[in-house]
């Protein structure tokens, strides 16, 4: 599939799928035009990469953890390292502190909007 296909079955601009190449996470084959070409289990692959983001991880990180998610057939990768468990658990911990934050920083809204709306 081209890029422009991929980037609407994802949701995903075609920058940040050029940007992924860039980075190492995503590759594609080129047509003998010069055009960008995406087998079909792209689409998995472009969501665990939106994924990753969203909680946080960075494209260094992603590209260490990428090879060790699962294979597109639905089998498991085992590439993992101790390192990189150890890796991924820190940055849980870390999420699970964000979200405790925002957890306190909800509560302390919950009083101001209660104190502002009066008895």
């Amino acid at each position: 599939m081209r890029i422009g296909e991929l980037a609407r079955r994802t949701g995903v601009s075609e920058r940040s799928l050029r940007y992924y190449e860039q980075q190492g996470l995503l590759s594609s084959e080129r047509t003998p035009g010069g055009h960008r070409g995406y087998p079909e289990h792209a689409v998995d692959r472009v969501i665990h990469i939106q994924e990753l983001f969203a909680a946080g991880l960075c494209s260094t990180k992603i590209a260490q953890l990428l090879p060790c998610l699962r294979d597109h057939d639905g089998g498991p990768a085992a590439t993992a390292t101790p390192w990189l468990v150890q890796e991924l658990r820190a940055e849980r911990e870390r999420i699970d502190r964000t979200i405790a934050d925002l957890y306190r920083s909800r509560a302390t809204l919950d009083e101001v909007i209660d104190a502002a709306s009066g008895p």
